[in-house]
């Protein structure tokens, strides 16, 4: 059912949603290894759809750790609070508003954000506004990992938050760039 919601979505809202379909297993395991996991004890999702990559993460992350999704659609947001898992905390709403969202779930700072957002289907304003408040919540040594089929998030990102690493998975429709920026410990 995933498949179809994610659809469904696309077409209520397809400015918020990056694609017509699920991200790939490929994909997947290309945010674990990126996003390095093992040790980081507070992980954010932005824009996590239905939770094909939420179900990655949780399985991922250590079994103390907390994952606080952001994701603008309700019927998203509902879905992954079907998922079940003490550890995660599914939040309607903008990405923008990352503090006030970590304050109001008495979550530290994030070692880890991870987004699927799509940057190139936004208004430049509140993609910096989005980037702006992920690099003034990451924890020291934090890690904010984006992916995305266009590259208006590297472009967006490099003056707030300095050249990023960049690699391509190609084991996805579409294929897919990682931006990975690491906050200075």
């Amino acid at each position: 059912m995933r498949g179809v919601d994610f659809f469904r979505g696309f077409l209520r809202s397809p400015e918020q949603v990056g694609s017509i379909i699920p991200s790939s297993r490929f994909l997947e395991r290309r945010i674990l290894a990126m996003a390095e996991l093992d040790e980081a004890r507070c992980v954010v999702e932005l824009g996590p759809g239905t939770g094909g990559t939420t179900r990655a993460i949780l399985e991922a992350m250590r079994p103390d750790a907390r994952l606080l999704t952001i994701e603008l659609d309700p019927h998203f947001s509902a879905i992954l609070e079907e998922l079940g898992d003490p550890r995660l905390v599914a939040h309607t709403g903008s990405a923008a508003d990352l503090a006030s969202i970590l304050t109001e779930n008495g979550l530290s700072a994030p070692d880890v954000v991870i987004s699927g957002i799509p940057f190139s289907t936004m208004p430049r304003e509140i993609g910096t506004a989005i980037i702006e408040a992920v690099r003034d919540s990451l924890a020291p040594g934090g890690r904010f990992l984006a992916y995305q089929f266009r590259g208006h998030v590297g472009r967006l990102g490099e003056p707030i938050l300095g050249k990023p690493e960049v690699e391509l998975e190609m084991l996805n429709i579409p294929p897919m760039r990682f931006y990975r920026w690491r906050k200075p410990a």
